[in-house]
């Protein structure tokens, strides 16, 4: 039995996995979650911007992955108009509720950065809503579309940033 606990410790070394690490999971953190999907930015919306249908709830809760603890939270809208209106009223209300805008955010998304918490603004297609399991949504894709999503790491993990 010492010999397989040695073994066991000796893997968890040499792949740089602890057993704190192994222990980290989203026990407790039910508050954070709460106040993530309570933030205002996430009601905060263009004019025109309505909840998409089939998104009427936040989406919040927790994930834990290699000793990581993240909470998140976010929402979606179907918008009529285009980018560039989604794009300048979140560079005003995000900086507005105290986010700093993040440099070289990717595929046209915004990102913004506050304490140790990510906001993303991403622009929805087709393609995307495939690939995170939604599948066709009518609706959805006819015009700047896009998802208002914040990130926050509880136990001091790796910083995400943009």
């Amino acid at each position: 039995m010492s010999l397989l606990l040695a073994a066991v410790l000796v893997g968890a070394t040499l792949t740089g996995c602890g057993l704190l690490e192994l222990a980290g999971d989203c026990e407790g953190t039910d508050d954070r979650v709460r106040e993530t999907a309570a933030l205002d930015i996430l009601d905060s919306r263009p004019d025109g911007a309505t909840v998409a249908r089939g998104f009427e709830e936040v989406d919040a809760g927790c994930w834990a992955d290699s000793g990581d603890v993240m909470v998140y939270a976010g929402r979606t809208y179907a918008f009529p108009g285009a980018r560039a209106d989604v794009t300048a009223h979140y560079r005003t209300a995000a900086v507005r509720d105290g986010w700093t805008p993040a440099p070289g955010s990717l595929l046209g998304d915004l990102c913004f950065t506050r304490e140790d918490t990510v906001l993303w603004i991403a622009f929805l297609t087709a393609e995307r809503l495939a690939e995170d399991g939604h599948g066709s949504r009518p609706g959805l894709t006819t015009g700047a579309d896009y998802s208002v999503t914040v990130d926050a790491y509880v136990n001091g993990g790796a910083e995400e940033g943009c």
